[in-house]
């Protein structure tokens, strides 16, 4: 009798859980959210006209006032799954925004990054791409997660780019999946697993250089660009 097909054996040893810790990088630093980061996140999520737009496809938001936007926060901020970090970029030295670490499963070795909220003033920058960065090596290469998870609206086009830019591979999508907001979510799934987070964490790495930076801080090689190069 031909053995049946049983996938391939790995080393089951559950992954430790992240911890509450500061991630600094070059152009961003991340801080365990806390109730004390309410307030900057108040004033960055007023600064911009389209600060309206960038809570459509989030669970929550927009906050009606700071005393609302506070309460959340410190909810959030005890929560250990999923784990906040506060996102504070060098230039401005001002919390920006907030992402997590959430739907962790040790035993699995599978993670997931999500509640990604960045005011717009900081998104499409060095920094907000250093931030996801961080969080994605923490969590493979410090911790060893072997599955990296994005999932996002379907309809959510700027994250669905934002996660492919980053590596993640398309999976599929669930239809009729959550009610977001009295709407009905079909939700994208993408990954890295494997071997495949290597040569991200390294496109990543060359982009997030300083040689790759003008000095009026636009990058001189995009990420895609810089991928074909170390496959070629």
């Amino acid at each position: 009798m031909t053995p049946r097909p049983l996938g391939p054996s790995i080393d089951p040893t559950p992954r430790p859980l992240p911890a509450r810790t500061v991630l600094r990088g070059q152009s961003v630093v991340l801080e365990p959210l806390h109730r004390r980061h309410a307030e900057e996140l108040w004033q960055a999520a007023q600064q911009d006209p389209a600060a309206h737009e960038s809570w459509d496809y989030m669970g929550y938001g927009p906050f009606p006032s700071a005393e609302a936007m506070t309460a959340f926060v410190a909810t959030f901020a005890s929560t250990h799954d999923p784990m906040a970090w506060a996102v504070r970029p060098v230039a401005t030295g001002a919390v920006s925004g907030w992402l997590t670490l959430m739907d962790i499963q040790p035993a699995h070795a599978a993670i997931e990054i999500g509640h990604i909220w960045f005011a717009p003033r900081m998104q499409r920058t060095r920094a907000a791409t250093e931030a996801m960065f961080l969080l994605l090596r923490l969590a493979a290469d410090d911790l060893g997660y072997r599955r990296l998870v994005w999932k996002c609206n379907a309809l959510n086009a700027p994250s669905l780019r934002a996660a492919k830019r980053l590596g993640f591979t398309y999976e599929g999508t669930l239809r009729a999946h959550y009610v977001i907001k009295a709407r009905l979510r079909d939700t994208a799934f993408l990954s890295i697993v494997g071997d495949e987070w290597p040569p991200c964490r390294d496109a990543l790495l060359a982009w997030l250089d300083t040689a790759n930076f003008a000095p009026d801080g636009t990058a001189r090689r995009g990420l895609a660009e810089i991928r074909a190069s170390m496959v070629s």
